[in-house]
C-alpha cells in the first residue's frame, strides 16, 4: 500500500501491533488510522468502514473513549485482511 502515514498513525499501528493489547488506546486515533489508510465508514450506532473491498463494524465504545481489548483486536484483524501491517 502506498499511503504515508504521519508519525501519530505510525504509532497507532504498532500499539494495534504490540504483543500486548493496548486498554488505554482512543477509539479516535484508530478511526484516524483507518481513514488515513483510505477507509470509508457511515455514521450511525455501528460504524461500518470499508478498505479495499474488506468491510468490518465496530461499535463505537461509550461512554469512555477508550477503544476495548476487543476493539483493539478486531482492527489489528482487520488491518491483517487488507495486507496492513507495521
Amino acid at each position: 500500500m502506498n499511503v504515508r502515514l504521519n508519525k501519530k498513525h505510525q504509532r497507532t499501528l504498532a500499539a494495534i501491533f504490540s504483543t500486548q493489547t493496548p486498554a488505554t488506546l482512543p477509539w479516535r486515533r484508530i478511526e484516524a488510522l483507518f481513514m488515513a489508510l483510505g477507509a470509508t465508514k457511515e455514521e450511525g450506532r455501528d460504524l461500518p468502514f470499508k478498505l479495499k473491498e474488506e468491510h468490518t463494524t465496530f461499535h463505537r465504545p461509550h461512554p469512555q473513549k477508550e477503544a476495548k481489548r476487543y476493539h483493539v483486536r478486531d482492527a489489528r484483524d482487520f488491518l491483517k485482511r487488507v495486507g496492513v501491517t507495521p
